[in-house]
């Protein structure tokens, strides 16, 4: 299993968990990522951070470390 800091560019994946019980996986979850969810990666910043991905008809940036929190099932192609 991988994680969303680990989804390339482009491609997609679906949300299996949310890591942690703390502030951190508490607004992953208000800002709209749920378990079953379909994310895809849209870019990173040049340095690699923070991600940029789209969900729900929203984009978001998320910082690697944060992205390392939620595990995916990505998406065969």
């Amino acid at each position: 299993m991988a994680t969303l800091a680990e989804i390339a560019v482009k491609h997609r994946a679906t949300i299996v968990e949310i890591h942690g019980d703390d502030e951190i996986s508490l607004r992953l979850m208000e800002m709209g990522l749920m378990e079953g969810d379909v994310v895809e990666v849209i870019g990173t910043a040049p340095m690699g951070d923070p991600i940029e991905i789209a969900t729900r008809g929203s984009r978001l940036s998320l910082r690697r470390s944060e992205a390392m929190r939620v595990q995916v099932l990505p998406e065969m192609s």
